[in-house]
């Protein structure tokens, strides 16, 4: 009875087709960031994101006053007072924010409630809940029902040129670069 068991593991000269990987001991995964190469996520994240690894926040229970720059997406939760400059990149006004500064970045989102002037160069979104006190100037401008805006807006047609995209055609040479045309009637 207990002479007729078959060994589990074959005769050396008989290898098992449909199991061969099974008897060879098991190796734990290699972590998440082994293996992988380092990439930016600005290809990947979709564009509706506001919070991911390439966004730096600023939580509800934090008060900053003074100036804030930086070279990376910011979400505000807290409250800042000062300047908030991050020219190249995004800028989300969270919900709980409370933002008394002026903004400048190429994009601000605002879901919280903001007294200042925001200057972006490609877009301002004001969403529903959203309030902002003071001027605008922005290539593209979004402003939801049921959202707050005291101020004025002057749309930016050479920002909005600009990040459109280069087309092959230059500047204006008669206007120097970083000086505004204005248009007289």
């Amino acid at each position: 009875m207990w002479g007729n068991k078959k060994p589990d593991v074959p005769p050396a000269g008989h290898p098992e087709q449909g199991n061969s990987i099974s008897n060879q001991p098991s190796k734990p995964a290699p972590a998440a960031w082994e293996d992988k190469p380092v990439m930016s996520t600005d290809a990947m994240r979709p564009l509706g994101g506001t919070a991911d690894r390439g966004t730096a926040r600023l939580g509800s229970s934090l008060y900053v006053k003074g100036e804030i720059s930086g070279n990376e997406d910011l979400l505000i939760d807290g409250s800042v007072e000062g300047l908030v400059q991050l020219d190249e990149r995004k800028l989300t006004v969270g919900a709980t924010a409370k933002v008394t500064a002026d903004i400048i970045a190429r994009e601000v989102v605002v879901f919280g409630t903001v007294k200042g002037n925001l200057r972006a160069k490609d877009r301002i979104e004001i969403k529903k809940d959203g309030s902002v006190n003071g001027d605008l100037t922005t290539a593209r401008i979004m402003i939801e029902d049921g959202a707050y805006f005291k101020g004025s807006i002057e749309i930016d047609k050479a920002e909005q040129k600009e990040s459109s995209g280069n087309h092959g055609f230059g500047r204006n040479s008669a206007v120097p670069a970083g000086v505004t045309a204005t248009k007289s009637i």
